[in-house]
């Protein structure tokens, strides 16, 4: 069984149709997507090399429970250790992998937990890629946030605590260029202490003016590492090009950030080969450059606009607490972020064992933080009185009801599921007897 993700708008043109149906069903016309384009950096790499090597001829039902007791008896798991660690072999021994976890994190992490928010500047994108609630395909409300929107956006999120921001936009360098992002990166650094970017691959020279204009670390999701699936889920624009995409963390760190951050989106193909590639690009350019931040993170498919049914398939929450948990044990000192993909109670229980970094007030449409922020406050006056349930729908209609009534703002690129207010989940991880940290790093 796979998702369905091909959907057609009406408002599309005949010829726009045609085209679209044309990219869909006929490979020919689609571009080379292990071929770099002209104005693409190509670094002198091996690195894509090695992972791809690591993914052939996997035999996933091969290993056994006495695989998995070695890899947990491990004091530092090999290649193989993590492969039996992601076995379905694995699964049954999920509660000795959360204990190793959890005993991984307190030596690097303590009880801590890092909160930060992320802020859509823009949804505008030239990509087709199937699952993406931005595709250039897909009739959604577009906007792209002036500077002064952005202050704006900027100064209400910083206003409830938060520290640390995380900066997005659609893949469009026609709307979203490097320029605009960053000036939006010195907007932040005026706000916050710890500035992100989620946004399209860049050259060299790129990330190093973002890094000047005070972006601290770059996070890329190759989507899947799989070259043939990448093929046909994304059909159009720049982001097609899989080797690009792959050497956009190498380029980040040559551009001069200070941390990068990696991830596959699981649900797309084989989530244990993903998931697998996705440690191991981090655990190579790691031994490469062993002075830079590293962190990962293990979303799941979610429904977006025009498209209610995608799921993530085999990815239940036992699966995704077992990739957690490999990821720990492998790789004991990186970050691992946690994203509103998942719902409360998996977030409260996952920071408890190996999470590091939760998102809080998040919003992902454009423009509209003050709009849920207030829907927030109504929904905490309320909840006093409400059952689990009703909370959770009723915050999720007020935010939807705000977000509607304000026709400037910009569609969201998937659905969430943990819709809590920084201040509540600040409340909440604390109550685990966790705590939360807001940022460490001090400019001088």
């Amino acid at each position: 069984m796979e998702n369905e993700f091909l959907v057609d708008s009406d408002k599309l043109s005949e010829a726009a149709l045609k085209r679209k149906h044309e990219i869909e069903n006929n490979k020919s016309v689609r571009i080379d997507h292990m071929k770099f384009l002209p104005n693409m950096d190509q670094l002198e790499s091996d690195i894509q090399d090695k992972v791809l090597e690591n993914l052939k001829d996997i035999d996933w039902d091969s290993y056994t429970d006495a695989d998995v007791y070695r890899a947990l008896a491990a004091k530092t798991p090999s290649i193989e250790d993590f492969k039996a660690l992601l076995s379905p072999a694995a699964k049954k021994h999920i509660e000795k992998m959360a204990a190793r976890a959890k005993i991984e994190t307190a030596k690097h992490f303590g009880n801590t937990v890092y909160l930060f928010t992320p802020l859509y500047i823009a949804n505008y994108c030239d990509n087709y890629c199937v699952y993406c609630g931005f595709n250039c395909y897909n009739d959604i409300k577009r906007k792209k946030m002036s500077f002064e929107e952005i202050r704006h956006e900027m100064e209400v999120i910083s206003k409830s605590g938060i520290e640390e921001i995380l900066i997005l936009t659609g893949e469009s360098p026609v709307y979203s260029d490097v320029k605009y992002i960053g000036e939006a990166c010195k907007l932040a650094r005026k706000y916050f202490k710890n500035v992100g970017l989620e946004i399209y691959p860049v050259n060299v020279n790129d990330y190093k003016y973002l890094h000047e204009c005070g972006a601290d670390y770059v996070t890329v999701f190759q989507e899947t590492y799989n070259p043939d699936k990448y093929e046909t889920l994304h059909l159009l624009g720049n982001k097609r090009i899989f080797p690009y995409r792959f050497q956009a963390q190498e380029r980040a760190i040559l551009g001069g950030m200070r941390g990068v951050a990696f991830s596959a989106l699981l649900g797309l193909t084989n989530f244990r080969e993903d998931a697998l590639a996705s440690a191991l690009h981090l655990y190579f350019l790691a031994r490469k450059y062993p002075h830079v931040e590293y962190s990962l993170s293990c979303p799941r498919l979610r429904p977006i606009v025009n498209n209610d049914k995608i799921n993530p398939l085999d990815v239940h929450e036992t699966e995704l607490c077992q990739i957690l948990c490999a990821y720990r044990i492998f790789l004991p000192y990186v970050g691992i972020t946690v994203s509103s993909r998942e719902e409360k109670h998996f977030r409260d229980g996952i920071a408890k064992i190996c999470a590091t970094k939760i998102s809080a007030g998040v919003s992902t449409g454009i423009g509209d933080h003050e709009e849920k922020y207030e829907a927030y406050k109504e929904e905490e006056e309320m909840e006093s009185k409400a059952s689990d349930f009703d909370k959770k729908e009723s915050i999720k209609a007020l935010q939807q009801e705000a977000v509607s009534e304000n026709e400037e703002c910009g569609d969201e690129q998937f659905d969430i599921s943990d819709r809590r207010s920084f201040d509540q989940m600040y409340d909440d991880m604390a109550g685990e007897g966790l705590q939360p940290v807001l940022n460490d790093y001090i400019y001088v």
